[in-house]
């Protein structure tokens, strides 16, 4: 069974999201406040997590800080900011997503089904695809390939690849990058800029107009994500 966890202060925000998921047959995981939710998180391992910016103890972005340290569960933020700042901010530090306050309940199934479906396409066998077969990636034998023909990637570049691939459309900080790229968990002697130089490789190697890019896209501002199109047929090849 899937499980949600739905974080928000506000008792009827949590009551009428509850009785949305239930009618899927999802269990329902709720916390009221931040230190409640990283609790939950550790203890109940959700499958999603709805996330409210505005809590009364610590804040949905440190909340969604913390969590990304340890998890990639996929994270959709409530929030009732607006301001391209502050949403720019959220992305950057981990979540897929945001819905803005007032919203519709069914607007939040609706998205956590699409990103589920996103992330369990690729969780669900060792090789993955995108753009129609084009670009393969077998996770057992760490070989690329690219429009048939197989790719030499240093390890730096592989994983940068299955980290953004992993997820398509997320958003990831140079220093999100760094992080995946450690080598169980060892401190990687480097600056976040050095990022810039691996994607630029790496860019060479599988995109057939760098400058154009399909698959490694920047976001300005913000980080690189994943711009190709995952197989809708499946994820083996």
């Amino acid at each position: 069974m899937t499980k949600v966890l739905i974080v928000d202060d506000e008792k009827i925000i949590l009551e009428v999201l509850e009785a949305y998921f239930e009618k899927e047959g999802w269990e329902i995981i709720l916390a009221s406040n931040g230190i409640e939710a990283l609790r939950k998180i550790k203890g109940n391992n959700p499958d999603i997590i709805i996330l409210d910016l505005m809590l009364p103890d610590i804040s949905g972005e440190e909340v969604c800080r913390l969590t990304r340290k340890e998890s990639d569960v996929p994270i959709i933020m409530l929030t009732a900011k607006s301001a391209e700042d502050d949403l720019i901010n959220g992305i950057v530090i981990g979540a897929d997503d945001y819905v803005m306050k007032p919203f519709s309940p069914r607007e939040v199934v609706i998205r956590s089904k699409a990103i589920l479906r996103r992330v369990n396409k690729v969780d669900k066998g060792n090789k993955i695809s995108f753009n129609n077969g084009k670009l393969k990636i077998d996770l057992v034998k760490k070989e690329i390939e690219l429009s048939g023909k197989l790719i030499s990637l240093t390890p730096i570049e592989y994983k940068l690849l299955v980290a953004m691939a992993s997820y398509p459309g997320r958003v990831y900080s140079r220093l999100d990058l760094l992080e995946k790229i450690q080598e169980d968990g060892a401190y990687f002697e480097g600056y976040e800029r050095s990022i810039d130089t691996h994607v630029k490789n790496l860019r060479k190697k599988i995109e057939a107009d760098s400058r154009h890019p399909r698959y490694i896209l920047t976001v300005f501002g913000m980080g690189y994500k994943f711009g190709g199109t995952l197989n809708e047929s499946d994820t083996t090849f």
